[in-house]
């Protein structure tokens, strides 16, 4: 078998439809345009929501509420899991060392510790929020916790 032998399996391809071949085809004269206006041009097109010069229905409806997304603060979760796997005994946990290993990414207001999972070593844990059972589990295995 050689590549210029390779076909497309039968029945899974469709052959384009011809315009303009003709008024017996079905497709000739104005090719399924119908007569004049915007849309018969070459060219045509209509943004999204473009109701030929009425007010469109996105403006006549009332502005209605309040979105607090550019104020929202996001914070990166890390689990007490993540940090039995990443790092070692005595290590110290910030946030510059979490996006070191990977376990922070992108842009957010702080880092969050979960304690999703457990903890063996002893480390010293810095984040701008600690849940109470992370607290704890990292507390029992010895590490300690400063404010951020």
């Amino acid at each position: 078998m050689r590549l210029n032998d390779l076909q497309p399996k039968h029945g899974t391809t469709h052959r384009r439809k011809r315009l303009g071949c003709g008024e017996s085809s079905g497709k000739g004269k104005t090719s399924g345009k119908g007569h004049k206006g915007q849309k018969s041009r070459s060219g045509a097109s209509i943004r999204p929501g473009f109701e030929g010069g009425q007010m469109p229905l996105a403006r006549r409806l009332p502005k209605k509420g309040f979105t607090n997304g550019r104020h929202k603060e996001v914070y990166a979760i890390v689990n007490v899991s993540d940090l039995e796997t990443f790092f070692e005994a005595d290590a110290s946990v910030d946030e510059a060392s979490l996006r070191a290993v990977g376990l922070v990414k992108g842009t957010q207001t702080g880092v969050k510790i979960l304690g999703d999972g457990e903890l063996s070593k002893k480390l010293k844990v810095q984040a701008d929020k600690i849940s109470a059972t992370a607290r704890e589990k990292i507390e029992k295995a010895g590490g300690e916790i400063v404010a951020a």
